[in-house]
């Protein structure tokens, strides 16, 4: 079992940046593809972007390549998700989540969730 928690979230004018972190606990992150996933009121979960296990390849949504990075910090059990260059249409709610095996951007593939950190992005 692996219990994840988000952190970072909070209120940003739009153009500015926030890291969001999830950190694991009961098993190593380093051995789970792990993702990050957000959800707007009234919309449905989508995916963001998510690092694989093994290999580290990343993968991101169209709407935040460039501006947003994943990555994997071994040594602290987390995995980071860098928000720059912040947009109005960013404010969601973040999850993180977690699985064996290959990378998907279909939330429903997940096994493990976090219970989410706010992001609200002012125009």
């Amino acid at each position: 079992q692996v219990q994840l928690v988000e952190s970072g979230g909070g209120l940003v004018q739009a153009g500015g940046s926030l890291r969001l972190s999830c950190a694991a606990s009961g098993r190593s992150l380093s051995s789970y593809t792990s993702a990050w996933f957000r959800q707007a009121p009234g919309k449905e979960r989508e995916f963001v972007a998510g690092i694989r296990w093994p290999g580290g390849s990343v993968a991101y949504a169209d709407s935040v390549k460039g501006r947003f990075t994943i990555s994997r910090d071994n040594a602290k059990n987390t995995v980071p998700l860098q928000m720059n260059s912040l947009k109005p249409e960013d404010t969601a709610v973040y999850y993180c989540a977690a699985k064996t095996g290959p990378l998907y951007d279909t939330s429903r593939m997940y096994d493990y969730w976090g219970q989410g950190t706010q992001v609200t992005v002012s125009s």
